[in-house]
């Protein structure tokens, strides 16, 4: 019998770690995932900055399984009802039972020019393009910044890692015109990659206007108006301009178009939400409470829509899908051990998903800011808890080098 993991984000490594762990020896366990890597996700932002911090954030799968066979792959289809995979190999994966872990990209809506002209987030490749972008714009160089050096940094071990200011070095020409930026959606993605903008160019003395545009009639939404209220409070004190209720409407070459006028964009970054992946077509299917989609498979994280036991909608997340993972794991653990046993009598009954979440954190630049239950926190309680975030997913994943370079880098980070 073969159980596989389709993606080997947040989702996909903890649930393949669990079911390392609770099927019995003789299943056979499979990992695809197109990259090599696991990655922090919630961290790339900060590579915009700090290039060598991608390779705190990014870890080998081979590093992370003591059973399971990781299988480097592009998934092109899943058909969930013939229980096969079609791989960019060209082979035909089939599998017994299975879990869709691939997360989400950015959707750019259709709207005209965005898929052209606005950067996206999702890689460390995707900061390190923001990153130059912004060099190149103002004209300027980076001893940190070209394809080689920071080829080189990257080689460099991460205890080496030295962040300072001066790591830019920046060298302007003759034009000191600020470079206009405009980032297309005030979620948290949004929210950090302006002020990780916004901080660069003040290390590297890169003048700028930076504009966060949110169709919603408030950053952050979705979140509490505390919360809201802090996120705003710090995106302004680091020179953060934002226009919300405010509709992209078309991108173009150096500008961006929207309901409410014209913004000058010589950089266009566009985190404006999110799709399925094109193995899902494109599509988030809606799951219920149990995470199940057809009879053996699972739909985990960000490539679904989940329902959770009290009816309410699952937030796309990382704190999310950690947790819906757990819950996939002892619900395929029951239907394998089931199946083995010759399936005879009821099914057994799945566990609902429950979201319980205690709260969340973003960083703008070098602040940060927290909502732990009703409260929300800034300065340095808010930066423990930051640290605290990835470096303890990092150690749950048993990358406990990576997640000790990590708490060194963000504490350093804010000296």
């Amino acid at each position: 019998m073969n159980v596989t993991v389709f993606g080997a984000g947040y989702a996909g490594v903890t649930l393949a770690q669990q079911l390392e762990s609770s099927l019995c020896s003789d299943i056979e366990l499979t990992v695809i995932d197109d990259s090599d890597t696991h990655l922090l996700k919630h961290e790339v932002h900060r590579v915009i900055r700090r290039p060598r911090v991608a390779d705190i954030i990014e870890v080998p799968l081979t590093t992370l399984f003591d059973r399971a066979t990781v299988q480097t792959a592009h998934i092109q289809d899943i058909d969930i009802e013939t229980q096969t995979a079609q791989l960019n190999t060209g082979t035909t994966h089939e599998y017994d039972y299975g879990a869709i872990c691939l997360g989400s990209v950015t959707a750019d809506y259709d709207i005209p020019g965005v898929a052209e002209h606005g950067l996206p987030l999702n890689t460390t490749a995707d900061a390190l393009a923001i990153r130059t972008a912004l060099f190149e714009a103002a004209g300027v160089m980076s001893t940190a910044d070209s394809s080689a050096e920071t080829s080189n940094l990257r080689q460099q071990s991460p205890s080496d890692i030295n962040i300072n200011p001066q790591q830019h070095d920046a060298v302007p020409t003759n034009d000191t015109s600020p470079v206009d930026i405009v980032v297309g959606g005030a979620g948290l993605s949004g929210i950090q990659t302006a002020g990780e903008l916004a901080a660069l160019a003040n290390e590297a003395g890169i003048q700028t206007n930076i504009t966060l545009i949110e169709q919603q009639p408030t950053v952050a939404p979705n979140f509490p108006e505390n919360f809201q209220n802090a996120v705003s409070d710090a995106l302004s004190d680091n020179g953060v301009r934002t226009s919300t209720a405010t509709i992209v409407e078309r991108a173009c070459e150096n500008i961006v178009k929207t309901d409410t006028g014209a913004f000058d964009a010589d950089i266009f970054v566009w985190t404006g939400g999110i799709r399925g992946t094109d193995a899902m077509d494109k599509n988030r299917p809606t799951v219920q409470s149990d995470l199940r989609a057809g009879t053996r498979t699972f739909i985990v994280g960000d490539a679904g829509r989940g329902i959770d036991a009290d009816g309410e909608s699952i937030p796309a997340s990382a704190a999310a899908a950690l947790r819906e993972a757990r819950t996939v794991a002892d619900n395929l653990s029951q239907l394998v051990e089931y199946d083995i046993n010759g399936g005879g009598g009821f099914e057994p009954r799945l566990d609902p998903y429950r979201f319980e979440v205690p709260g969340w954190i973003v960083t703008i630049g070098d602040d940060t800011v927290a909502q732990l239950g009703p409260e929300v926190l800034t300065g340095s309680a808010a930066k423990a808890m930051k640290a605290s975030v990835g470096a303890g997913h990092l150690s749950s994943v048993g990358a406990l080098t990576q997640a000790a370079e990590l708490v060194d880098a963000e504490i350093r980070s804010s000296e």
